[in-house]
């Protein structure tokens, strides 16, 4: 049987490993309150990586201000999200996962027609870790 991700662990490995809000919003698909992550106004220059497992998401020059409450990036690092279909609470979503782990990020939503690519990724700062580019 082949893995569907590079990095695979079990419910109790994870839980070792992420703290009670990240486990439950990177493998349970949970949503962090608006205007109340770590990066949802962060404005620090540098890249961002996926928290469960460390691979490149997003860089801070993709990152802008959509007054949505949580992060907003315009363009993900090349080939690094998954796209699936979410029709969860009645809506129809786009939800974006990690490609390496799985972990569940946010949505990608097509209404920010002030970007280069008219895109809106929703992220849960929970679901992501700054690093700097000074490093």
């Amino acid at each position: 049987m082949s893995e569907k991700y590079n990095v695979e662990k079990t419910d109790e490995e994870w839980r070792k490993q992420l703290n009670e809000d990240e486990f439950h919003v990177l493998r349970e698909h949970g949503t962090e309150r608006a205007f109340t992550g770590e990066y949802w106004d962060f404005k620090g220059e540098g890249e961002y990586h996926c928290r469960a497992c460390g691979a490149l998401l997003f860089d801070s020059e993709t990152k802008f201000d959509s007054g949505c409450g949580w992060p907003s990036f315009f363009r993900s690092h090349s080939d690094t999200i998954e796209y699936v279909g979410d029709t969860s609470f009645g809506m129809h979503r786009i939800e974006v996962l990690c490609k390496n782990c799985g972990s569940h990020l946010g949505h990608v939503f097509e209404d920010a027609p002030q970007t280069p690519t008219g895109q809106r990724y929703c992220i849960n700062s929970v679901s992501i870790k700054f690093q700097s580019k000074e490093k």
